[in-house]
């Protein structure tokens, strides 16, 4: 079930506010909420509901070891995270590992497993390492009762695809929360805004960042590189930031407050401040559980890029269970360890950003083509079409770029470009711009925009099939 379902948005999701709006205490509220979190779970995973229950299980457990048993606390640590990390290497990397070990070793006979992938495993997992990390550290207490944790690691708005929710967080929220009118307005506010990102624009950009995607490099001209790498860093965007408004509205109807997830990441002047602004929640968990604990930059300039070295490597396995991915992780630790060897200073040295701002949209454009593609290999050969202009000149026999662009995909592309971060830009730097920008948030003006967007992506939710979130598959 995702949340721009026609079942999500009719039954599921009124059918659960409704509820927890007519049951007024906090206790109850959770139970409802609890239960409808492993209904949501279970309606596209039926089978791996036991995974996440013993996920959750098993951290509970190791917290109440570690509090009661302080002593030997860093050891109950250590298996949580062994515990942790071993089911998501089973179920997310174990045919990868295999693949690849097939590949380097021919002559052996190496087994093969088809293991389906469980939805969310990622974001869930990490979740409750946090917890158990946050309270052998000592800055949260322990979670005695089972159903409140549960309800924190499986809570529906971000159980599958983010945001990560520290406890610490939502710690109070859990036990203690009253949602009043304004927490009602603002969350369905941001809801609305976030499906309109999905299915309006996010949907429309996928069509053509698929269609060129399909095509063999040989078939691509540099201009149709590019293209691919635009519509598809469009799409990704608002696919994405989309799903993180949808869970922070629907976070906050119930009368939970998480983070920002997204700050317009594309108007950044460095890649350092990409990760800045791009999955905030991801960022910050590398941060504050392995690039820290690392040594973060403490020990000296070789350490420092030693450690970004292995934390981008992770968070690109941790995206996929492929080397593109990880290749795409090494390529953005790459450019912070180039940044911080003193780039960084020729960037501060554009008084106009502009260039700086050019560059890190073009790296970061290149590496969404290698996070898209299939494999390495097409990656470099649709990146060595987007640098040599000058040698593909024309596309490949047979491309139709009619088939392969709309008018509708033309509008999607010109109105994401527009609000991911420039219009924004724009409003604060006039202060007349500014007024106007004010003046519309939570007018009768907006609410009649809201309502034009709410029914336009139900229109075209009722006529189009293709509606998948880019982030489920991590």
């Amino acid at each position: 079930m995702v949340f721009s379902s026609m079942v999500f948005l009719w039954i599921f999701f009124p059918a659960v506010f409704v509820l927890s709006r007519l049951i007024r205490k906090p206790k109850q509220q959770n139970i409802v909420l609890l239960l409808a979190s492993l209904f949501f779970y279970a309606w596209g995973e039926p089978r791996y509901i036991f995974l996440l229950l013993f996920s959750v299980l098993m951290n509970w457990s190791f917290g109440l070891l570690i509090d009661r048993d302080r002593p030997r606390a860093r050891l109950w640590l250590i298996l949580s995270v062994i515990g942790n990390l071993g089911l998501l290497g089973y179920f997310k990397y174990c045919n990868f590992f295999l693949r690849t070990l097939d590949r380097l070793l021919p002559s052996v006979a190496v087994p093969t497993t088809n293991i389906a992938l469980p939805i969310g495993i990622s974001f869930f997992t990490f979740q409750a390492m946090s917890y158990v990390i946050d309270l052998y550290r000592g800055e949260i207490k322990v979670q005695k009762n089972l159903l409140n944790l549960m309800l924190y690691i499986s809570f529906f708005p971000q159980l599958i695809a983010g945001p990560i929710v520290r406890y610490i967080d939502i710690e109070a929220q859990i036990e203690n929360r009253s949602p009043g009118r304004e927490d009602l307005a603002q969350g369905f506010r941001r809801f609305v805004y976030g499906l309109g990102k999905k299915v309006i624009l996010a949907n429309m950009l996928a069509v053509s960042a698929d269609n060129l995607f399909a095509l063999a490099p040989e078939q691509m001209s540099s201009l149709y590189a590019w293209a691919a790498a635009l519509f598809y860093s469009l799409q990704i965007y608002y696919d994405f930031s989309g799903y993180s408004d949808m869970a922070i509205g629907m976070g906050r109807m119930f009368g939970f407050n998480f983070l920002e997830n997204f700050r317009y990441p594309y108007i950044s002047m460095s890649i350092q401040e990409f990760w800045h602004r791009w999955h905030i929640s991801l960022s910050t968990w590398f941060r504050e559980y392995l690039y820290i604990p690392l040594g973060g930059n403490r020990k000296g300039k070789v350490r420092t890029y030693l450690n970004l070295f292995i934390v981008f490597a992770t968070t690109g396995l941790w995206h996929g269970a492929s080397w593109n991915f990880v290749g795409w992780g090494l390529y953005h630790g790459l450019f912070l360890i180039l940044e911080r060897m003193g780039f960084s200073n020729i960037l501060k040295k554009d008084k106009t950003h502009f260039l700086s701002r050019v560059y890190t949209l073009v790296v970061v454009m290149i590496g969404w083509v290698f996070f898209r593609v299939e494999s390495v290999r097409q990656g470099f050969a649709i990146v060595q079409r987007m640098l040599l202009p000058w040698k593909y000149t024309a596309p490949g026999p047979g491309v139709v770029s009619g088939v392969l662009f709309s008018s509708q995909t033309i509008l999607a592309m010109v109105l994401g470009v527009i609000g991911c971060g420039l219009m924004q830009r724009i409003f604060s730097k006039y202060r007349r711009l500014g007024h106007i920008s004010e003046s519309f948030i939570n007018s009768p003006w907006e609410a009649l925009w809201l309502t034009i967007v709410l029914f336009y992506s139900i229109l075209l939710l009722a006529n189009n099939t293709y509606n998948p979130f880019i982030y489920f598959r991590f």
